[in-house]
């Protein structure tokens, strides 16, 4: 004999509470333009890395993948070190 079970949830759009939008998975930058080694000198693409305050941006904002996290903060302390980037900004 078969007993009914009340049915239940799937994991869809809806699944989202309401009134929160669901939120989209970044992809790291550097593994969708397959990029095997970040240059320091490349000052353009790493200060997107960057915030206004001279800060290294953590992966859980940029959506860079932990492979390429390590050879980026080292990238970007390297070009702080040759004054390409700056350690902070200017506060008056």
């Amino acid at each position: 004999m078969a007993v009914e079970r009340p049915p239940t949830r799937e994991a869809s759009s809806s699944s989202a509470p309401r009134g929160q939008k669901r939120q989209h998975r970044k992809v790291c930058a550097f593994c969708v333009e397959k990029i095997d080694y970040i240059d320091y000198k490349e000052i353009s693409r790493l200060r997107r890395f960057v915030s206004d305050r001279g800060k290294i941006l953590p992966r859980r904002v940029t959506g860079t993948c932990a492979k390429h996290q390590r050879p980026l903060t080292t990238a970007l302390e390297r070009a702080r070190a040759i004054a390409l980037l700056p350690y902070t900004t200017e506060l008056h």
